[in-house]
């Protein structure tokens, strides 16, 4: 399967402004590209590209005054089959875990393990540990938190999003990567691209999407309390913690957004 991805994104600053993107397609993708992925900057200003603290692929510029428009498109394979399911994946004691996956255990800023250490112990202390466990809490999320995207807001925390009980894919994912840390599972927060493919059009706008990775069996497995269901054609961009770590556009002074535009399409083969 070939999936274009791409976005035509527009800011307004007023003076100089220093940024910073993640809009790059994760390492771990980049030998699925079957086109260069080249981000296009209007006005052409230079770009520095470097490798964050968990190996995503950011770059840095200086927006002149004005309009700053950034634009991408590009073709990435994928094998077109639904997220795996490993039903029998194992959950570690702590003391078995890799090093490198402690820290996906701990509070972070949209992630408040300590607040709800004791209500996810409550919900979830008599399932089974491993897959089972983290199914339920994506059951428990799904069902107990509503959706919508006049939701959104960005200082909204897990725990915000369990009292009050509505948000968008980012809370869907920041509570469930809470529940999963409370209970040992180190959990860490993605963000990519994830278009309707395989599943009736929802009929809003396309957006980059945020689900999350558990830890379990020896690798990474893919979740996703927002739609709660296998789904076909994630393309990864980043991980991190929690959302913080994962911003597509991090602006050094004010900036106000004037377009937004995602493209996440299945490339249908032209008749024969």
């Amino acid at each position: 399967m070939i999936i274009r991805i791409g976005y035509d994104i527009e800011f307004e600053v007023a003076a100089a402004t220093p940024i910073v993107v993640m809009l790059y397609v994760h390492p771990s993708r980049h030998q699925d590209l079957r086109t260069p992925e080249k981000l296009v900057v209007e006005p052409a200003v230079p770009v520095t590209n470097y490798r964050d603290l968990f190996g995503n692929v950011c770059g840095r510029l200086v927006a002149p005054p004005g309009i700053i428009r950034f634009t991408l498109d590009a073709l990435v394979q994928d094998c077109g089959e639904l997220d795996p399911q490993t039903p029998d994946a194992v959950q570690h004691r702590v003391e078995e875990l890799p090093d490198e996956t402690l820290g996906f255990l701990l509070a972070s800023r949209y992630c408040e393990v300590d607040k709800l250490s004791d209500i996810a112990w409550k919900l979830f202390g008599s399932t089974p540990p491993g897959w089972a466990r983290v199914r339920a809490i994506c059951d428990w999320v799904h069902n107990h938190i509503t959706f919508g995207y006049h939701f959104a807001d960005s200082v909204k925390s897990a725990f915000d999003v369990y009292q009050e009980g509505k948000g968008v894919c980012r809370d869907f994912t920041h509570l469930a990567i809470t529940f999963c840390r409370c209970m040992n599972i180190p959990a860490r927060y993605v963000t990519g691209y994830l278009g309707d493919i395989g599943v009736p059009p929802d009929g809003n706008p396309m957006d980059f999407s945020a689900w999350f990775e558990v830890y379990l069996g020896g690798r990474w497995h893919t979740f996703d309390a927002r739609h709660n269901r296998a789904r076909i054609g994630r393309i990864l961009m980043a991980t991190g913690r929690d959302a913080a770590d994962v911003a597509i556009t991090t602006n050094f002074g004010k900036a106000i957004l004037k377009k937004f535009v995602v493209v996440t399409d299945e490339v249908k083969s032209a008749p024969a």
